[in-house]
């Protein structure tokens, strides 16, 4: 099953840094949910680091903002800490979230074609309703345009 916009987004669990993640322990806040391909990578580093330098202005819009992708928990662990980020990041080894938001795609690395992440962010509402899905993002200006977003809810 994958979701829809304007529909509930089920409730999920997995592991983060800095705890176990629920989300619906989020109810309340705006979510945003980023799906990344992987830690320490270019892409995904500036990304992060965009996240992290207007993380504030996230909070001061009452929204929370998570990183997600297949990584082990102690990759996550070390791209927090190099990164000093601010936000938690939720590890997905069984695809299991990646699923729910279809953002598993094949892709082209290098001449040949691999099943990966496809760099994807999605705003959840107080509710806990699906109201935003921006599907292969690319990395600049991006978080500017998923703060207005946010804002906007």
């Amino acid at each position: 099953m994958t979701i829809s916009l304007d529909q509930a987004v089920p409730d999920f669990s997995a592991p983060a840094t800095g705890g176990a993640f629920r989300l619906a322990e989020q109810r309340g806040k705006t979510v945003v949910l980023y799906f990344y391909p992987k830690d320490n990578t270019p892409g995904c580093t500036t990304e992060a680091m965009n996240f992290r330098d207007q993380y504030g202005d996230f909070l001061d819009a009452d929204a929370v903002v998570f990183g997600i992708s297949r990584d082990s928990m102690k990759s996550h662990e070390n791209f927090k800490a190099k990164l000093e980020l601010p936000f938690e990041l939720i590890s997905d080894s069984d695809e299991a979230i990646c699923t729910l938001f279809d953002v598993i795609k094949m892709k082209k690395m290098y001449g040949k074609e691999v099943r990966g992440i496809e760099r994807s962010t999605f705003v959840v509402d107080r509710k806990g309703i699906l109201r935003h899905a921006m599907r292969g993002i690319k990395v600049p200006n991006h978080v500017d345009e998923v703060l207005q977003i946010v804002r906007s809810l």
